[in-house]
């Protein structure tokens, strides 16, 4: 029986969040502002990230029950505004997303789960400007406005082969970036199943250069 690929190797929001290529992210944000000092992203409170790991959870459990359409509504704005216009549109965005329910019903796919599983990493973005007062005088100064999570993931589909008693089951291990303003923990995500560390940095262009993803991967689970 022949499988799509896509629904094979990656969790099902790669299904519409891996299209996007790097040449459609977008521009580069505006000059940084000048710092007093060393500016340095600092790692997130552990409230911040049992948070974000509770919401990729969330969101796991509601892929697995089938409600798909929370893949799109909590999808990443910038990330989501490429994608559709990547596909055409919004519409047309919601409009494959409806159908791989079908599609994997027609192929015999059916997700088992989807959780986090790893070690999360932090990292500030989003940068603004503040004024401040040192020895008197006012200074411009970087802050980060944003949390984004990288949060390791692990989801397994059980797939009903032609001709064979016994389920094929895939794992298939990747991660999603979680975001949020901070002081919210209003968590939206980004797979990523189909995203190079470039691609990243071209969203949140204050992500280090030498930026390491979780790695992402398949392999039938015995």
């Amino acid at each position: 029986m022949r499988v799509k690929l896509t629904l094979l190797l990656f969790p099902l929001l790669a299904v519409v969040g891996a299209t996007v290529s790097a040449q459609h992210v977008p521009p580069p944000l505006a000059p940084l502002p000048k710092v007093s000092n060393e500016s340095k992203s600092t790692q997130a409170p552990p409230e911040v990230i049992a948070s974000a790991v509770a919401a990729v959870a969330s969101l796991g459990n509601e892929v697995v029950l089938g409600h798909y359409q929370v893949a799109v509504e909590r999808m990443n704005p910038l990330w989501k505004e490429r994608t559709a216009h990547r596909m055409g549109g919004m519409e047309a965005l919601e409009t494959q997303l409806a159908d791989v329910s079908r599609q994997m019903v027609q192929q015999g796919i059916s997700m088992i789960s989807f959780k986090p599983q790893g070690q999360p990493r932090s990292y500030e973005v989003g940068p603004s400007s503040k004024m401040e007062t040192v020895n008197g005088e006012a200074v411009e100064t970087l802050v980060f406005r944003k949390w984004l999570i990288l949060i390791p993931t692990v989801t397994k589909f059980r797939i009903i082969r032609q001709g064979s008693v016994k389920p094929l089951v895939i794992e298939s291990t990747s991660f999603q970036a979680a975001i949020s303003d901070k002081g919210t923990n209003n968590w939206t995500f980004i797979d990523g199943s189909g995203m190079s560390s470039s691609d990243l940095r071209g969203l949140f262009v204050t992500l280090p250069n030498d930026l390491q993803l979780p790695p992402v991967e398949k392999r039938e689970s015995r």
